[in-house]
């Protein structure tokens, strides 16, 4: 094919890289609210469960500066082994270059901070000097203003990496609800993570289809008393 960014995202194609979903990096990030940001981490963390996706973490000065990553997106992957470095720029690390490569997937998929610094440096070299297809994620990614955010991902939009957003991903990967082998994983990630999407397949389940509302343990519910 002339040209692969034609290709969809799908299971069998993609890997997925965290980079610095670290604390203090959140702390400075100012293009997108902080709890919707780990939302989103964590959402597509937990997509790429569902679909087996290869996925690498990456963090900087863990002890030093940036604290470790969020606890919420390690309980995805237990046990994962975490790569640290020095360099703000991923592509610099050796080990993180040997992980996309022993993943043989050119397409990789990248949500980091800063957006301005470790994904942008990264994304361009990884295109330069390893031929990779990036596709980063917007609104699993942040920037210190929202500003530095915008610009970078237009540097390197202009580059030729693909924009992309993390339910955008989730469901690409899913592509045709007929696949019932991750069709219950995908549904209960945006549940829990999609918002108003997620609300509205709650309400369709228990109003539409009359399926038992969705919650831990059984719940009262009064009867209305009419006022006097």
């Amino acid at each position: 094919m002339s040209n692969p960014k034609l290709e969809v995202l799908t299971p069998a194609n993609s890997q997925l890289i965290f980079i610095d979903q670290q604390p203090q990096m959140a702390f400075g990030v100012q293009s997108i609210d902080r709890q919707t940001l780990k939302n989103n981490v964590v959402g597509l963390a937990k997509a790429a469960k569902v679909f087996d996706i290869p996925t690498t973490i990456t963090t900087v000065e863990t002890q030093g500066f940036s604290g470790p990553t969020y606890p919420e997106l390690l309980d995805v992957f237990p046990g994962k082994q975490i790569l640290e470095r020095t360099s703000m720029n991923s592509w610099d690390d050796q080990k993180v270059r040997d992980a996309l490569a022993a993943n043989g997937r050119k397409k990789v998929v990248v949500a980091g901070l800063w957006t301005e610094v470790c994904n942008t440096t990264f994304a361009l070299c990884a295109m330069l000097e390893g031929d990779y297809e990036i596709y980063m994620v917007a609104d699993a990614s942040g920037g210190t203003t929202k500003e530095a955010h915008d610009f970078a991902m237009q540097r390197m939009i202009q580059a030729g990496v693909v924009p992309v957003t993390w339910q955008q991903v989730l469901l690409e990967w899913q592509r045709d609800w007929a696949r019932k082998e991750t069709y219950d994983g995908v549904v209960a990630v945006a549940k829990e993570h999609s918002g108003a999407y997620g609300m509205g397949i709650d309400y369709a389940y228990t109003m539409v289809h009359k399926a038992p509302q969705r919650a831990s343990g059984e719940h009262e519910v009064l009867a209305p008393v009419p006022a006097r």
